[in-house]
Formats: C-alpha cells, sequence, structure tokens
C-alpha cells in the first residue's frame, strides 16, 4: 500500500508510485482502485462525519490487508495514522524521501527509510524474497 497526501496535492503522488511498483512487479493494495471515488477535492469533511467515518475505515482496511505500506513523507494526517496503525499491526514500514527529512516521527516509525527508487527496489525484492522462503 502507498500512503501520502491527499488534500494539497490530490492523489497524483500516490497514483504515480502505484504505476512505478506494478511496473516493477509488486502487487498493489491501494485506496484509488477498484473503482474507488477520489474525496481529494472535497475540501472540508466538518459536516461530513458520516463519509469520514467510511473513509477512515476503507483505509484502514486496506492497511490491514497490505504487508508493506510505502510511505510518502509529505505532512498527511492520514499517512501518519496509516503508518501508525501499521507498524501497530507489524506491518513493514518503508519510508521513500528523496528530500532532508526535518521530522523524527516518520522515522521512529520506519523499518527502513530509503531515499531512492533504486532502493525502494532493492528493500521490497529483499522483503519478497523472505516472504518467498517462510511460505
Amino acid at each position: 500500500m502507498v500512503c501520502g497526501p491527499v488534500g494539497d496535492t490530490g492523489p497524483r503522488k500516490i497514483e504515480k508510485m502505484e504505476i512505478f511498483l506494478k511496473r516493477n512487479g509488486f502487487p498493489i493494495t491501494g485506496q484509488y482502485g477498484e473503482g474507488r471515488k477520489n474525496y481529494s477535492e472535497m475540501g472540508d469533511f466538518r459536516a461530513r462525519k458520516k463519509l469520514s467515518r467510511r473513509i477512515v475505515k476503507d483505509d484502514l482496511k486496506f492497511v490491514r490487508k497490505a504487508d508493506v505500506l510505502v510511505v510518502l513523507p509529505e505532512p498527511s494526517f492520514g499517512a501518519a495514522m496509516e503508518m501508525f496503525v501499521g507498524r501497530k499491526l507489524d506491518k513493514t514500514i518503508i519510508l521513500y524521501s528523496e528530500k532532508p527529512m526535518p521530522s523524527p516521527w516518520p522515522i521512529y516509525f520506519s523499518n527502513f527509510v530509503v531515499t531512492s527508487r533504486k532502493s525502494l527496489l532493492d528493500i521490497l525484492h529483499k522483503i519478497d524474497k523472505k516472504k518467498s522462503i517462510k511460505n
């Protein structure tokens, strides 16, 4: 699963990373596939309690289903919560950031921190290989 900001940039960065990972042979559990609606244009959820609950429950379902969370580090309430919940569920968390990371929080909750797409693929291949050996 790829986690990242939605409100400011829309899901473009998440979708680009999902496409990159799929092209490199990794299955994606994702929020924007499967004909799901994109709520990035909503702007204000304060009066949308039911919709908010449904979106969060769905996203948490994807976190439970995923083996690995690739986190894009731009500030995001949702990505931070997905990262926290994923860590509590013993998911592997990979923080992908080509830029300096000015906060210790995402570092603390990550199993791996990578600074390039090549490094990301290397880690994912190692994880995939370990998973194959266990099965």
